[in-house]
């Protein structure tokens, strides 16, 4: 049984609630039924109590149908509920310490994720933490490409030089300069034949297509004054986020974003698609066409906890982003 009033689990027996105090009416009735209609949120709402049995109802992101794990009745938002409901997040701050801030960062600096040594030759300035506004943006990316398979066409050249250097031998006379007299006629005729082009020309009957296919949720940070912090390629760990309540942070500074929802969403399209041209020239070296197509869907405000610290290296600064709920580096900037 629970609390009419506040959804608290109580006792069959009692009669009132151990909680808020309200008074609980005694029922035999069956057990409760599922609804008959759409259960639609109120705007502003963070949670929702099961209309069957009172139980308190914590929807997840995304989700339009949701079952009560008391009573199970199933309850659907609808599209227009669901919307209506905050999507308006925020990550747990893991690493609150500026001593266990530097120890991340020590071992980032001086063992080849930046560069060796590079903390010894730096001199801390400055380090601040903040709670960062990010639209997350789901980017769903299909890169389709045609390439030259690299290893193929070696193999194809090493053997026509192979083939040329037998031929040219037995018609140039048996000279040890395989491409001597008509040695190097019979390679041409040999590239010509073998649809290469010759030598240099080569690559055609090699191509190759592709397709590479990712899904993002993709950070765009809300500040316009931190806009050279933007990710490039990074995403949060959202496992343990939850709602947006700035009492849970006292004595960190929540910052407010002026970027648009529809700027980030231009944004992120962009940022994707320069993505995964790297991702498939790091992995293709003879691109010869690429093509992206990328779906954005609906955005959600994300506060995400970081911590900005500023060295001085030299003559220029360093400053490292770091994700102060998981430790990873969200983007280096003068390095």
């Amino acid at each position: 049984m629970f609390c009419p009033k506040c959804g608290a689990q109580l006792p069959d027996d009692a009669g009132f609630c151990y909680k808020c105090g309200a008074k609980v009416a005694q029922s035999t009735s069956p057990q409760p039924q599922k609804p008959s209609q759409e259960v639609i949120a109120p705007s502003g709402a963070t949670s929702l109590k099961c209309p069957s049995c009172g139980a308190p109802i914590n929807p997840k992101f995304g989700e339009m149908f949701v079952t009560c794990e008391y009573c199970g009745s199933s309850v659907s938002l609808g599209n227009e509920g669901w919307k209506s409901i905050d999507k308006h997040t925020m990550l747990p701050i893991k690493i609150s310490q500026q001593d266990d801030l530097l120890k991340e960062i020590h071992g980032l600096m001086d063992h080849g994720l930046l560069h060796r040594h590079l903390q010894e030759s730096s001199t801390l300035e400055e380090v601040n933490l903040a709670l960062v506004p990010y639209w997350l943006l789901p980017v769903s990316a299909r890169t389709s490409l045609v390439a030259v398979d690299i290893a193929a066409e070696a193999g194809q050249i090493a053997t026509t030089a192979a083939l040329a250097g037998i031929m040219g031998g037995a018609i140039g006379g048996g000279r040890d300069n395989g491409f001597g007299g008509g040695g190097l006629v019979t390679g041409m005729m040999l590239g010509t034949m073998m649809g290469g082009g010759g030598f240099a020309g080569g690559g055609q009957g090699n191509r190759r297509s592709y397709q590479m296919d990712n899904d993002y949720n993709f950070p765009i940070v809300g500040l316009k004054a931190l806009t050279e912090y933007q990710p490039k390629d990074y995403q949060f760990n959202l496992t343990d986020r939850v709602l947006f309540d700035a009492t849970k942070v006292k004595g960190v500074k929540v910052l407010n974003g002026d970027v648009g929802e529809d700027v980030a969403r231009m944004q992120a399209k962009t940022l994707v698609d320069q993505l995964q041209s790297q991702k498939a020239h790091s992995a293709h070296h003879m691109i010869q066409e690429l093509n992206t197509q990328s779906d954005v869907g609906e955005a959600e405000l994300l506060h995400a906890p970081v911590w900005f610290a500023r060295y001085a290296h030299k003559n220029g600064k360093i400053v490292l982003v770091i994700d102060a709920n998981s430790g990873g580096v969200i983007n280096s900037v003068g390095l």
